[in-house]
């Protein structure tokens, strides 16, 4: 049985799966609400098989690229316009793939799962670094793509993203939209930041801060009056704080806590969880809101109390992880396992269950 990439593509989207991995002699998986599972009544592919649909996939351009650096990140249109995630290697001296599909629109912000009204107030920041945090397929696309979106419909300015690669293609609508794709439009997100002031923008979004120069960059730029947006692949909030700090020479890191804690707005850190259903996931997620006392705790080096004052915010917005799956295991959705088992304060998360 020949298989087309378009034919490949209608069956993914029609599962309605988020991911899909191919690689030489498997049949194509697909992840469905969390799960791992293959297509079994599709053909197990061969590596001439896999190469040729990957060649369809991307190109001749790029598949050179690919060969000589045996790693490729792009997005692509398929299937009327669908947006996805390309992630191609070689594993085992042969082309896999593993494939994200991004939603068709933009979630409006209280369907994102994240208490509405700090996204509200994020989108009426005009400075300050707003981060959002999590693994690989925790939804920080989705949520940074839903504020930009809502800014987009309700101010006039200069949106510039700085993105590898882009993921979700935003139009201009009261906003001027500018995106670039690392590898293609910029050589790297470093490059692109020295010169990002010279292209006169009020919001920038850096696609992933990844190192010392781009947290540099981010924040000189919210310090600025510069709305900026980041993302870390921490678990939770305090850790995204000692992680931004603890990147830099300890010559350096007083200097850093006193602009972290002058810039920082907001800290979103995130995961999707499973259904006990096995039917869909749900956002839990971690927020902490830079009050007054909390950039206190930044400045003067007191990140242990963070903590405390997270876990007493809740009149600020503010959220721990624990109080955000207790939340969705009241709402029924996720079992008291997976509660547990997605805490990072098991204890914790074992005493507030206990009462129910």
């Amino acid at each position: 049985m020949s298989l087309t990439f378009n034919q490949l593509m209608e069956r993914f989207i029609a599962e309605d799966s988020s991911d899909l991995h191919i690689s030489a002699d498997n049949p194509p998986y697909i992840r469905k609400h969390g799960k791992l599972i293959p297509i079994d009544d599709l053909p197990v592919l061969n590596a001439d098989m896999v190469e040729a649909l990957t060649l369809e996939m991307i190109g001749r351009e790029k598949f050179d690229q690919f060969m000589e650096n045996n790693e490729l990140d792009m997005a692509i249109d398929a299937c009327g316009g669908r947006r996805i995630r390309v992630n191609v290697y070689i594993q085992q001296k042969t082309i896999a793939w593993a494939l994200r599909l991004l939603p068709a629109e933009f979630l409006p912000l209280n369907k994102l799962g994240i208490n509405p009204d700090i996204c509200d107030m994020v989108c009426n920041l005009h400075k300050g670094l707003v981060l959002v945090t999590g693994a690989t397929g925790s939804g920080k696309s989705t949520t940074l793509a839903s504020i930009i979106d809502k800014i987009n419909d309700t101010r006039h300015e200069h949106i510039f993203t700085i993105e590898d690669p882009i993921e979700y293609k935003h139009t201009p609508k009261k906003s001027f939209i500018s995106q670039r794709e690392v590898g293609d439009d910029t050589s790297s997100f470093k490059e692109a930041l020295k010169r990002v002031l010279r292209e006169d923008p009020d919001v920038v979004l850096i696609g992933e801060m990844r190192d010392k120069e781009t947290m540099e960059a981010a924040l000189t730029l919210a310090e600025t009056g510069h709305l900026t947006f980041g993302t870390l692949h921490t678990s939770e909030a305090v850790q995204t704080v000692t992680r931004i700090i603890g990147t830099f020479p300890p010559e350096q890191q007083n200097q850093i806590r006193t602009q972290l804690a002058a810039s920082l707005k907001v800290v979103f850190s995130q995961q999707l969880i499973p259904w006990k259903d096995g039917n869909g996931r749900s956002l839990a997620s971690e927020i902490m809101v830079a009050t007054p006392a909390v950039q206190s705790m930044i400045r003067d080096n007191k990140l242990h109390q963070l903590n405390s004052a997270l876990q007493t915010g809740s009149s600020l917005g503010m959220t721990t992880m624990n109080q955000s799956l207790l939340k969705l295991y009241q709402e029924g959705k996720i079992s008291k396992d997976m509660a547990i088992s997605r805490s990072l304060d098991k204890e914790d998360m074992e005493r507030k269950l206990g009462n129910y």
